[in-house]
């Protein structure tokens, strides 16, 4: 299909709410683009990284004399050779005044606390040589006991991650609205308990991290290129832990290929990378390969959940109690003490009670680090609260749709203000529900289950809902100050109309695949009311795009598209000054629509934007007091975040006697507000479904009982592939939000939260009757398997 063909789908003349092809697409599919791998400087040099072996040991001796004398390396650095001048890397989350806040070099010096710590490290002339030269670095370890399960780190007498701090708690956080659980709970007549294991995950970018620094010895400046999702936030933050000036670091983000929240981060190898250069003076290069991703790279998840429901008989519910226990892993890096937070306040997701009590315990462990993963805290907050209702239901002998309806919060009672003191601004719950349950066919597959159940077939049938909403656009500054949060949520961008008409769009944001620029560029044509294709849009530059606070959060539309949409409208209300004079008539006479300023009841006195925009430039006729520019810039604060919502129905076959579990349909019907490009909200909604099923059916890091990853690489950690996952039925319905004016949600993450709940409780629907009544993830075949056996033993 043509680009033009795709963009006359909307039959109007606006770009918002079209499909366009992704601009940005023409260089990325085709590979003509820049990869911070592919950056080549002259002279440059290749870093590589020693790791521990161990998950916990002190290091007695490093040796890095026989590494110097293998080909083509130049340098070799233990981490007493870096330690001066380098800092400890950033926590920006302490979400307690008593958190145990832990030094984190960026390269260990005394002791290692995950197998994949950073030990040494090789400088060469390639890449092979500095990775070759890391076997003849000798290290000596003594070793200590590793910590792994989350309970035994908090019991008396525990082996300690960092025995300076006395303890493995690293914070309690409570929360408590409503009335109190005890008394709810002694006025209910069901309540329902369960315990559920939200395992890690290891983020498999399609690009692996990478950086590159050039080191300008003259001035003391120094230029990062970074494969990372928040080069504005890196560059302050590596001033902090480098004690360069800010204003002599240069952060460059060039196309990123995913992140998935792994690249919301400051990691070790930049810093690492930034003080070589600095000592060598000259540039240098580090990638990871992917095993060192799988090592090093931040994990997601990982966490018990103890949560138990109380409700009536009817099916009301009365109360929610939710306990975490959350694995920090070794050290807190940037955010990894809030993301369990973020999730406290969707634990009661789209339903009304009474009482609610949460308390979230972080827990440090000699594994790697955890931190964002798509959808951070929510995915797992989604996930507890859905498949509890659906063993309310079973204990209820409700439908599980119906138990839904019964709780949620109807359409006409928005805004609402949850129990976990979030203001829900729009949505229709119903809408959503009703659309998704007849796209999926509900009443045929119940139909057929029952009938499959009845005659014994060993493949039985499954079906799994999962309503939800979710809070994104991180954003509101005040309620992060009020989370302990380091940084505001702010986010900006600025408009440059150019003599000739073409337009810059300046932003913030930063995206590494998300359709930014395709986006952006739409916004700024509607406003502008100038084509499409005369909008350039600037991004993940520090230098060129001086502002910002970056991408994740499913932040980007609702914020950064926000402020693209501000600074557009004041561009037009500057040249509307310009269009005045030089159309000899009041601002008040003029209107303004696709993109020309004409005088109300003389359509023939006109003037175009573009037009303007050279006016101004030559500045030859302007009057005094009006600026020769119509350039603007917006920084955007939302209110309050953004609330999507969606219903997803997923029907499963499981071959009880093998175990095999086979995803049959799954649909959704999502509520993302107004729609800038629906081709984009597709795309975002099938990879956020891979990734929420991945963790379903499919995906786990696994370590033995030394601390050791054993799914160190692909060929040990499942990622599906195509033929692993289902056609997806998709639909929306649309309430737009009324915390920006373009009315968006976001839809970055919507289909990771959903997914999981959704698939598990349709694995767990199929194999109720033998008695299971859970399956730990993932619900691989040999899991499955064992449930069965275990309750029909």
């Amino acid at each position: 299909m043509t680009e033009q063909a795709v963009a006359g789908e909307a039959g109007t003349g606006r770009e918002v709410g079209r499909s366009r092809l992704r601009k940005e697409d023409a260089r990325l599919i085709t590979g003509q683009t820049t990869w911070t791998d592919n950056i080549q400087v002259a002279g440059m040099l290749y870093l590589a990284v020693l790791r521990s072996p161990m998950a916990h040991a002190r290091i007695t001796r490093v040796d890095v004399a026989r590494a110097l004398e293998r080909p083509g390396v130049l340098a070799a650095f233990s981490g007493a050779d870096l330690a001066e001048g380098l800092g400890s890397l950033p926590c920006a989350w302490p979400v307690t005044e008593d958190i145990v806040l832990p030094d984190h070099p960026p390269i260990a010096v005394e002791e290692v606390r995950y197998a994949g710590d950073p030990v040494a490290v090789v400088v060469a002339r390639d890449r092979y040589a500095a990775a070759d030269a890391l076997e003849a670095i000798e290290v000596d370890y003594d070793p200590l006991p590793p910590v792994l399960d989350l309970e035994d780190a908090l019991a008396e007498g525990a082996p300690l991650v960092h025995s300076d701090k006395g303890t493995n708690r690293c914070y309690t956080w409570p929360l408590a609205t409503g009335e109190s659980f005890e008394a709810v709970r002694e006025r209910a007549e069901v309540t329902v308990k369960r315990r559920y294991h939200q395992q890690r995950l290891i983020p498999d970018a399609m690009e692996p991290r990478a950086v590159v620094v050039t080191p300008l010895a003259a001035s003391g400046e120094y230029t990062m290129y970074s494969a990372t999702q928040i080069p504005h936030i890196l560059r302050i933050m590596l001033a902090t832990v480098t004690g360069i000036p800010e204003h002599k670091l240069r952060v460059i983000a060039p196309d990123v290929g995913g992140g998935f929240g792994s690249k919301l981060q400051v990691y070790g190898e930049e810093v690492l990378a930034l003080a070589v250069a600095r000592r060598l003076g000259r540039p240098v290069k580090w990638t990871e390969s992917r095993s060192e991703g799988h090592l090093a790279t931040h994990h997601g998840r990982g966490m018990i959940q103890d949560i138990e429901v109380a409700a009536t008989r009817e099916g009301r519910l009365l109360g929610l109690k939710v306990d975490l226990l959350a694995d920090m892993g070794a050290y807190l890096m940037l955010v990894t003490p809030g993301i369990p937070i973020l999730g406290a306040f969707m634990y009661p997701a789209i339903y009304k009670m009474d009482s609610y009590e949460f308390t979230c315990t972080g827990v440090f462990t000699t594994r790697t680090p955890t931190d964002a993963y798509r959808g951070a805290g929510r995915p797992e907050a989604t996930f507890a609260i859905e498949r509890i209702m659906d063993e309310l239901a079973a204990e209820l002998g409700l439908d599980p749709v119906e138990l839904r309806r019964r709780n949620w919060i109807r359409h006409e009672e928005f805004p609402y203000t949850t129990i976990a003191g979030l203001t829900y601004d729009s949505g229709d719950y119903e809408a959503a529900t009703a659309k998704a349950l007849a796209l999926f066919g509900y009443d045929g597959l119940r139909a057929e289950q029952r009938e499959r159940a009845e005659r014994g077939d060993p493949v039985r049938l499954g079906i799994g809902v999962s309503t939800f909403t979710e809070m994104c656009g991180l954003a509101p500054s005040r309620v992060l100050r009020d989370l302990r949060y380091g940084a505001g949520g702010w986010e900006a961008a600025s408009i440059r109309m150019l003599p000739t008409g073409k337009v810059e769009v300046v932003t913030g944001t930063s995206p590494h695949g998300q359709g930014h620029e395709t986006c952006w560029s739409q916004i700024a044509a509607d406003v502008l009311g100038v084509p499409f294709e005369d909008v350039e849009v600037l991004h993940g530059d520090t230098r060129s795009c001086p502002q910002g606070m970056d991408t994740y959060g499913s932040r980007s539309l609702a914020v950064g598209g926000e402020a693209v949409h501000r600074a557009a409208t004041t561009v037009v209300d500057k040249a509307r000054k310009v269009a005045a004079h030089l159309l000899e008539a009041s601002e008040q006479d003029l209107e303004f629509r696709e993109g020309v300023f004409s005088v109300k009841g003389s359509p023939e006195a006109r003037r175009s934007i573009q037009e303007i925009a050279f006016e101004a430039f030559t500045n030859h006729d302007l009057p005094d007091g009006v600026e020769p520019s119509i350039n603007a810039e917006h920084v955007v604060d939302p209110e309050n975040f953004s609330f999507p919502h969606g219903t997803h129905l997923c029907a499963v076959e499981v071959d009880t006697e093998t175990g095999r579990t086979r995803i049959r349909s799954y649909v959704c019907v999502d509520d993302v507000g107004h729609v800038v490009n629906p081709m984009i909200v597709e795309g975002q909604v099938h990879g956020g479904l891979a990734q929420g099923i991945a963790q379903a059916l499919y995906e786990e890091a696994v370590y033995d009982d030394e601390g050791n990853l054993v799914s160190g690489s692909m060929a040990d950690y499942l990622l599906p592939s195509a033929a692993d996952l289902p056609e997806f039925v998709t639909d929306r319905t649309e309430t737009p939000a009324s915390s920006n004016a373009l009315g968006v949600k976001g839809v970055g993450e919507a289909g990771t939260i959903a997914s999981t709940p959704a698939v598990v409780n349709a694995v767990v629907d199929a194999l109720r009757p033998l008695g299971v009544t859970d399956v730990r993830m993932p619900c691989t075949p040999e899991r499955v398997w064992r449930a069965v056996r275990e309750a029909t033993a």
